[in-house]
């Protein structure tokens, strides 16, 4: 009898950060990104259950790009991720009870900036993972997911230094119009609970998530 093969992660997910984040703790899983539209998926589930929660956003888009993903995958029959888990995610700021993703344009950055500054919010990232191997390599068939949330505390910015910030670019292409590990890392004051879920992925969450299927976190970064 032969051992079963070592486990691999997909990524479903184009975020750079994420992908460095998992990197940086040892994995290196393959990216595949969805193609799931969000603003179409959280307006079909609202007209269903009513409005959703910040962390209930962040989790229902987690599992529709896991399940975009794995469904994409069966039908192109890939083979990049044989006998692997396939991990979504997404990330929302929640603040003053409203949900926010990214900005659409430097205009609204600008206006966030100016709303965020000095006060707090809570960073949401819902995690969706999905297993896909085959019975006889451990497999479960299972799918898990969970949201993690952050406290993040901004800095009292100018106007001159929340123009200067979105002049950069990087407010438009993140969730909440900031980062932690990038040009925004200056202007967060501070943060109550696990730093890298504002970065993206709560690498203590997913560590769980890979426990209830049955694999520790040392079995994929052994094969990083």
């Amino acid at each position: 009898m032969t051992d079963a093969p070592a486990p691999t992660l997909l990524l479903a997910s184009a975020s750079p950060a994420r992908l460095a984040t998992l990197r940086a703790a040892g994995i290196d899983p393959a990216v595949r990104v969805s193609s799931v539209d969000e603003d179409a998926a959280v307006a079909a589930a609202e007209e269903v259950h009513g409005a959703l929660e910040a962390s209930d956003v962040a989790l229902l888009l987690a599992r529709a790009k896991a399940e975009d993903v794995v469904e994409a995958l069966e039908a192109d029959d890939a083979d990049d991720v044989d006998g692997g888990l396939v991990l979504g995610c997404d990330s929302v700021l929640e603040l003053d009870g409203e949900v926010h993703g990214k900005p659409a344009d430097a205009a609204e950055a600008t206006e966030r900036w100016r709303r965020m500054r000095g006060r707090s919010g809570v960073l949401h990232t819902g995690h969706w993972l999905v297993d896909t191997r085959d019975s006889e390599d451990g497999g479960t068939g299972g799918m898990v997911g969970g949201t993690a949330s952050t406290t993040v505390h901004f800095a009292e910015l100018t106007d001159a230094e929340v123009e200067a910030y979105v002049a950069t670019g990087e407010p438009l292409r993140v969730a909440g119009a900031f980062t932690l590990d990038g040009l925004g890392g200056p202007y967060v004051s501070g943060i109550e609970g696990d730093p890298s879920n504002v970065v993206g992925v709560s690498l203590p969450l997913v560590r769980e998530l890979l426990r209830e299927l049955g694999v520790a976190w040392h079995d994929l970064r052994a094969t990083s």
